[in-house]
């Protein structure tokens, strides 16, 4: 079985930084797409940022310049640096990654049981 696996979250001041890390565990042959998305209060899950096997990054707007992600595929993790952050972050963060378990196997989504990160003063 795969299990993502979020740590970082938490309460911060408007203005400062958090660095959110999701590994991934278990039987695993590649990971393509990884990514966070975020869901605040009665709001919809919406994408943050996504990196490719290939580091291509992609950034939602209202991120681009004050949020980082990265990944580390010898470890299977992928970080979410932010920076500058604002009480509209505020939500929780969940990570996303596209995985093969083996060869033998098709490549499908699988999600982190999500982190809360609170802005606010």
């Amino acid at each position: 079985q795969v299990q993502l696996v979020e740590s970082g979250g938490g309460l911060v001041q408007p203005g400062g930084s958090l660095k959110l890390s999701c590994a991934a565990s278990g039987s695993i042959f590649r990971i393509d797409d990884m990514a966070w998305h975020r869901q605040g209060s009665g709001k919809q899950r919406e994408l943050v940022a996504r990196i490719n096997i290939g580091d291509s990054t992609n950034y939602a707007d209202s991120v681009k310049g004050r949020f980082t992600i990265s990944r580390d595929n010898t470890k299977n993790t992928v970080y979410l640096q932010m920076n500058n952050l604002k009480p509209e972050d505020t939500a929780v963060y969940y990570c996303y990654a596209d995985i093969q378990r083996s060869r033998y196997f098709a490549r499908r989504d699988y999600w982190g049981q999500g982190t809360q990160v609170t802005v606010s003063s």
